[in-house]
C-alpha cells in the first residue's frame, strides 16, 4: 500500500515538474497575417478582380435598366399588345434572374479568388509557427485573434516578435 502511495506521489511530482518546464505562447494571427507585404499585394489583386467582375454587373444593370424603360414608354405609347407586354415583362424578369445568379456568381468567384491568394500566405505563417515554436521549446502557441478563444493565459510568451522577424515583416512604430 505504501508502494502504491509513494508512486502515486511520484508520478504526481513529474507531471508537475513537466508542467512547469512546459512554454506557451500566444499571437494575432490575423494582425500577423494582415502585416505581411504578400498580403497586401494580394488584397490589392483581389480588390482588381472585384473590380473587374462588378463593371460587368454594372453593365447587366444597366442594359437591364434601359430595357426596362424603353418597354415602358413602348407600353404606356399603347405600342404593345397584352400579348406582347406579358412576353416582355417575361423577357425582363429573365434578364432580372439572370444579374441575381450573376451577383451571387461574383460573390462565389470573389471568395474563390481570396482563398487562391490567401493560402500560400497562410500555409507560410503555419510554417512559420512551427518552427518559432519549435526553435523556441513552445508546446503550445494560442491565436488570441479567435474570439473567446483565450480568455486567460498566464505564463504566456507573445510570440509576435519572433514571427514577424522570421517572416522578414518590419516591426512598424509604437506597435
Amino acid at each position: 500500500m505504501k508502494k502504491i502511495l509513494l508512486l502515486s506521489a511520484f508520478i504526481a511530482f513529474g507531471s508537475m515538474v513537466s508542467t512547469a518546464q512546459e512554454k506557451y505562447g500566444h499571437l494575432n494571427f490575423g494582425s500577423l497575417i494582415s502585416a505581411m507585404e504578400e498580403t497586401k499585394a494580394a488584397d490589392s489583386e483581389l480588390e482588381a478582380y472585384r473590380k473587374q467582375l462588378v463593371a460587368k454587373g454594372e453593365e447587366m444593370a444597366q442594359k437591364f435598366r434601359q430595357d426596362y424603360e424603353a418597354i415602358l414608354k413602348e407600353a404606356q405609347a399603347g405600342n404593345l399588345t397584352p400579348v406582347q407586354q406579358q412576353e416582355k415583362e417575361q423577357e425582363l424578369s429573365q434578364k432580372r434572374d439572370e444579374i441575381i445568379a450573376y451577383e451571387q456568381e461574383v460573390i462565389e468567384k470573389v471568395e474563390a479568388k481570396r482563398q487562391e491568394l490567401l493560402s500560400p500566405i497562410i500555409q507560410r505563417v503555419e510554417d512559420a509557427i512551427r518552427e518559432v515554436a519549435g526553435e523556441n521549446g513552445y508546446v503550445m502557441i494560442f491565436d488570441t485573434s479567435v474570439f473567446n478563444a483565450v480568455l486567460f493565459a498566464k505564463d504566456s510568451d507573445d510570440v509576435m516578435p519572433l514571427l514577424e522577424a522570421k517572416l522578414g515583416i518590419a516591426e512598424k512604430g509604437g506597435e
